[in-house]
C-alpha cells in the first residue's frame, strides 16, 4: 500500500509512552501505594512530633546514609524509534485518507463529516468505554468519539491472526472508522434503542449486522484508495484475510455456537467487506435490511 502518498491526519493521540494510571501514590522503589487517607494520617502523625511528613515518604534528604532526593516524577516520553514512528506516520496516513474520503462522501450526502480521534496507547489507557487494553483489540468507543488502537494488535494480527501487510493494519482501522461513521450517521442511537429491547440471542444477531456495515465501510474506503492508485496488487488480498481472520468462527475454532456470535463469520465479514470495495457506496452496505447477511 502506498500510504506514504496519503495526508498525514492531525487527529492521531499518541499516547503509547503513558500508562492508564493507578489510585494513590507510589512509595520508593518497591511500588507500594498510599490513598488519600493513609497520607492524612503520615501528615498528622508529623506535625505531633515535630517532623517533615515527606521524610516518611522518603522524597526529601534526612540525612541517612545512601538516601536523595529524588526528580519530580514526569510523563514518560512517547516511544521514539524509528519502528515507533513509521506506525505513528502510518496510523496518521490512513487516519487521514479515511477523513478524506468521508468527508466527500457525506458531503455528497449533503451532509458533514466530522472526524473521530485516535488513540495509540501501550498496554492499557483510560477511555470513556472503561479500560482500553492490548488483549481487548482494537475499538470504538462512541462516548468519546475516539478510536483506540495499541499498534502491537498489529503483530498479532500477522502473528497469530495469519494475516500480515500494510493493508490488513489498513482494515482495521478502516473498519473502526466505519464504526465512526454508523455514529454520525445514527446508526449506533438506533441499534441501541433496538438492542435494549431484546433478548440475548437477538442482540447478539444484531451486532453481528453493525460489525458487517463496519466491514462493509471499510471496503468502501478501500474502493476509493484504489481508484486513486494507492493499493499495490496484493492489498486486497491481505485485506480480506484480514477481514477472514478475526471472524467469530476463525477466533473461537468453531466452539462457540452461532448464535453467540457478535462479529459475524469469516464468510461474513468478507463478503461484506467485499461489497464495499465492489460498489464504493455507503448505501449498499445496509446490512440491517438485509435478508441473509
Amino acid at each position: 500500500m502506498r500510504w506514504g502518498d496519503m495526508r498525514p491526519s492531525d487527529n492521531v493521540e499518541d499516547r503509547r509512552g503513558e500508562g492508564g494510571g493507578g489510585r494513590g501514590f507510589p512509595i520508593g522503589g518497591g511500588g507500594m501505594r498510599l490513598g488519600g487517607g493513609a497520607l492524612i494520617l503520615i501528615v498528622v502523625v508529623s506535625l505531633l512530633f515535630g517532623v517533615n511528613p515527606m521524610s516518611f515518604l522518603g522524597m526529601v534528604d534526612t540525612g541517612a546514609p545512601g538516601s536523595s532526593v529524588p526528580a519530580p516524577p514526569t510523563r514518560p516520553a512517547a516511544p521514539a524509534n524509528a519502528k515507533d514512528d513509521a506506525s505513528l506516520a502510518f496510523v496518521q496516513r490512513t487516519l487521514g485518507d479515511t477523513e478524506d474520503v468521508w468527508s466527500a462522501l457525506f458531503k455528497n450526502m449533503g451532509s458533514r463529516y466530522d472526524a473521530p480521534r485516535l488513540v495509540l496507547f501501550a498496554g492499557s489507557y483510560p477511555s470513556a468505554c472503561g479500560m482500553a487494553d492490548t488483549a481487548a483489540g482494537p475499538f470504538y468507543c462512541p462516548g468519546d468519539r475516539k478510536v483506540y488502537l495499541d499498534t502491537a494488535f498489529f503483530g498479532e494480527l500477522a502473528r497469530r491472526f495469519g494475516a500480515p501487510g500494510d493493508f490488513a493494519q489498513a482494515y482495521v482501522i478502516a473498519h473502526e472508522i466505519g464504526h465512526h461513521v454508523q455514529n454520525e450517521l445514527g446508526t449506533m442511537r438506533e441499534y441501541d434503542q433496538a438492542a435494549g429491547r431484546m433478548d440475548a440471542r437477538q442482540r447478539n444477531a444484531l451486532s453481528v449486522r453493525l460489525e458487517l456495515q463496519a466491514d462493509c465501510y471499510a471496503g468502501v474506503w478501500g474502493y476509493y484508495a484504489a481508484r486513486r492508485n494507492l493499493l499495490d496488487p496484493n492489498d486486497v488480498d491481505e485485506g480480506l484475510r484480514a477481514a477472514a481472520a478475526v471472524g467469530d468462527d476463525m477466533i473461537t475454532k468453531g466452539r462457540v455456537a452461532p448464535d453467540a456470535f457478535t462479529h459475524g463469520t469469516a464468510a461474513q465479514r468478507t463478503r461484506w467487506f467485499k461489497q464495499g470495495l465492489a460498489t464504493g457506496d455507503p448505501r449498499s452496505c445496509n446490512t440491517f435490511a438485509a435478508r441473509d447477511v
